[in-house]
């Protein structure tokens, strides 16, 4: 698979997962991409190459992963500068 390819299918992948994962996604395009990107190859070491049909759905799950701890980091984030408690206090 060449690289276009491989972009095309993280953005299809960073899509898929934002669409899985309820709740606000201030995400653009370039970042969708990325987050299938980072995805896809967290998903390629997990389940295998990117060839197969099974690299595509560890593209996916590799895309919520990521998804999940880019939105638990931000949610820290956010509520430390908000000045309030954090939720784990």
């Amino acid at each position: 698979m060449g690289i276009i390819g491989f972009l095309i299918m993280g953005l299809i992948a960073g899509a898929i997962a934002r669409l899985l994962i309820p709740g606000r996604d201030p995400m653009g395009m370039l970042a969708t991409l990325v987050l299938g990107v980072v995805g896809a190859i967290l998903g390629g070491f997990i389940f295998g190459g990117p060839d197969d049909a099974v690299g595509y759905i560890g593209a996916i799950v590799g895309a919520v992963i990521v998804l999940l701890v880019y939105k638990l980091v931000t949610s820290r984030s956010r509520s430390r500068t908000r000045g309030g408690r954090s939720r784990l206090a």
